[in-house]
């Protein structure tokens, strides 16, 4: 087990594992075109009404906007995710001269790239217009000044990026927020090259599951019921179906638990809400009433504070990785084709332990 400081002293944070110099081009850029979803002639915006709708993509946009300005730089675990994220680019050999990068972390994966990958051309996409703002705003590392940087304002769930038109996908703590996550996969392997590389971070189901018990008591117990406060999350075992569903290659999926302590419950919320990681439900209610938000974190307390007086949170992250079909790729052998059998084998090396 390895532990970190969190930010200033209020938490910490325990992972639990299982070219010539130039000047770089900057620009924002709005997106209502070139999307790989078919949403005819509306804005790109606006949801497929016959889809079925679990989160307000118009109040996530505004908590990430809200988010834009509480945003932590020091944030150890945001900072560890992206790190673990883009840190795969170090075991593939080939480069990707064009990357998209969308989600929750811009910041924080933006300046870990230092090198990784050989990108030249980086495009930058966010909900957000003021997320963008802040990410520009900051200084960017030395080494990446040689990248061409784009600055584009899109959603996930109508990517705006035409179809093999990049090398590299990263998407850092973002996708779990759509509507239609197969569908958002679909559009990212479509706007791949062939040979490119999807790699993605979300939330998994065990996240803030401190949190969810603790909740459901206190509405127990002052309200006579319960209302769903925590958002619903994608469950390890769907991880690998999504990939295959969107049609990757060589899929791969990995699983890291990240323990973060607080002073109090609090100090968790006012992190989620600088993440931009609150409640976006579309069937949530739109009242938290103080004596339950007080028994809450009173239940958090009493079932969860450690001796030295914090409260962990639990963070499950789920790491993806696909890549879009090319020839060069490994493929299984034909059924069938294989020229000699197991009884064959056991013959030839015996029942050896």
């Amino acid at each position: 087990m390895r532990g970190s400081l969190f930010y200033q002293t209020s938490c910490s944070l325990w992972r639990r594992q299982r070219n010539p110099k130039a000047t770089p081009q900057f620009r924002i850029l709005s997106s209502a075109s070139f999307s790989t979803a078919d949403h005819g002639e509306g804005d790109a915006f606006q949801s497929n009404p016959s889809k079925v709708l679990i989160f307000d993509r118009h109040l996530k946009r505004k908590q990430r906007d809200r988010a834009a300005w509480l945003l932590r730089p020091d944030d150890s675990f945001v900072n560890a995710v992206a790190e673990n994220l883009v840190d795969r680019l170090e075991d593939c050999k080939k480069t990707f001269p064009t990357a998209l990068c969308f989600g929750g972390s811009l910041q924080a994966v933006r300046p870990k790239l230092r090198g990784r990958g050989g990108i030249e051309k980086l495009i930058m996409m966010d909900t957000s217009y003021d997320m963008l703002k802040v990410c520009k705003s900051s200084q960017p590392d030395s080494s990446d000044e040689n990248i061409e940087t784009s600055y584009v304002v899109g959603d996930e769930e109508f990517l705006p990026i035409k179809e093999s038109s990049v090398d590299l996908i990263i998407s850092c703590l973002g996708l779990h927020w759509t509507n239609d996550l197969p569908g958002a996969m679909i559009q990212c392997k479509l706007a791949l090259k062939p040979d490119g590389l999807f790699l993605a971070a979300i939330l998994g189901g065990e996240t803030l599951k401190e949190l969810r018990i603790a909740c459901t008591v206190a509405q127990m117990e002052r309200e006579g019921g319960i209302s769903p406060r925590v958002s619903p999350l994608a469950q390890v075992r769907d991880a690998g179906n999504l990939l295959t569903r969107a049609g990757f290659a060589l899929p791969g999926v990995d699983v890291d638990e990240y323990v973060v302590r607080y002073k109090s419950a609090l100090d968790l919320i006012e992190h989620l809400r600088a993440m931009g990681e609150t409640n976006a439900l579309l069937q949530r209610s739109n009242i938290l009433k103080r004596e339950t938000a007080l028994a809450t974190a009173a239940i958090y307390d009493s079932m969860f504070a450690a001796e030295d007086g914090t409260i962990p949170a639990t963070f499950q992250v789920i790491y993806m990785t696909g890549w879009s079909e090319h020839p060069s790729q490994q493929k299984a052998k034909r059924r069938g084709s294989a020229t000699i059998s197991f009884t064959d084998l056991q013959k030839q090396f015996g029942n050896g332990t």
